[in-house]
């Protein structure tokens, strides 16, 4: 397929800058798969389209600080880095910018002076840059001090995050920490909203899988099946997989909260079986995929042309998907990360 299938236009001011301080408040479209049709609730309604006994897998990933604005030593210029993966200890892969005049032995200076990182290697598009303090502080409490959250592109901050990012880009269930991007469809949850709908049948389960740049990687080749997608860590533990295996054997239905929990649970699919383990998934999903573990799904409204819409095109039929979104922006939605949802049957 290619991928002008599955652009649209969407007007910039749709784009949502803020987050709802009722995280329940976003409004919530229902999009019934099978017959296309198409319902519009809020979000502290999903009560009235699920039923007791559905599982819903969430992702207990926790956003880590890892956007430095700095300079380069001893020149003094304005240098932006963004921690990747952690590749050992205060050890970091890492993007920069601009980059052209960073070579091995580069230092970089951030928080006036209290955190440095020294190139260590240099590849075609990353850096690998190791961490260290002039203070006797761990280098990881300074950077959560210096360090700012990783809003998306998108979200326009002049002057960065504000304290509200740092809390509202953040689930209310975050444990473990690791990701460089938020599972935003876990954002429109509150603590007392999971208690209610655990009293009325509603189960919950969680996986770790940490989102990384690929929710934001846009597909460049004309040819979708010709993208490649980042690998993320995640980790599907034995409590889990007894839960999911055990709704899927009871007929009850599993709904997988984001697109990053899909990929998990589709990649340790074995059949109609889930095997625990941990791991990396690379796993691109795109229309013709058989879906083995996930019955629906709550997400968020994705960019154009971009894999997260492949995956939820591939899950509801690009059409489907299409005038769903047409419809959206019609009423008004609010988009991507701070935007409103998306339920799935």
């Amino acid at each position: 397929m290619r991928r002008s299938d599955f652009e649209y236009n969407l007007p910039e001011k749709m784009i949502a800058q803020v987050p709802l301080l009722d995280r329940t408040a976003a409004r919530l479209l229902v999009l019934d798969r099978q017959t296309g049709q198409i319902a519009h609730s809020h979000f502290n309604r999903l009560q009235e389209f699920l039923k007791a006994g559905d599982l819903l897998v969430l992702n207990d990933t926790k956003v880590r600080k890892c956007r430095l604005r700095g300079e380069r030593l001893p020149s003094g210029g304005k240098v932006e880095i963004f921690l990747l993966n952690k590749r050992g200890e205060d050890l970091y892969e890492a993007m920069a910018k601009p980059a052209r005049r960073l070579r091995p032995g580069t230092r970089l200076s951030f928080g006036d002076g209290r955190l440095f990182a020294d190139v260590v290697e240099r590849t075609p598009d990353r850096f690998i840059v190791s961490l260290s303090t002039s203070s006797d502080e761990p280098t990881d409490d300074v950077l959560e001090q210096v360090a700012e959250m990783p809003l998306p592109p998108y979200i326009k901050r002049p002057g960065g995050p504000d304290k509200q990012d740092e809390r509202l880009y953040q689930t209310v269930y975050s444990e473990v920490l690791g990701a460089v991007a938020a599972p935003t469809a876990g954002l429109h949850f509150e603590k007392v909203f999971i208690e209610h709908l655990e009293k009325i049948g509603i189960e919950f389960t969680y996986v770790t899988v940490h989102t990384g740049l690929g929710s934001f990687k846009p597909i460049r080749s004309e040819n979708i099946e010709d993208h490649e997608m980042p690998a993320e860590e995640f980790s599907i533990s034995e409590k889990t997989a007894i839960a999911i295996n055990s709704a899927k054997k009871m007929k009850r239905r599993v709904v997988a909260v984001g697109t990053s929990c899909v990929r998990a649970l589709e990649t340790v699919a074995k059949e109609s079986k889930l095997i625990p383990q941990t791991g990396k998934t690379s796993l691109y999903i795109t229309p013709g995929h058989d879906f083995k573990m996930v019955d629906c799904m709550v997400t968020n409204f994705h960019q154009p042309a971009s894999s997260l819409i492949v995956l939820v095109s591939a899950f509801a039929g690009r059409q489907t998907i299409l005038e769903a979104y047409r419809e959206a922006i019609e009423r008004g939605y609010r988009f991507f990360s701070y935007g409103d949802a998306m339920l799935i049957l």
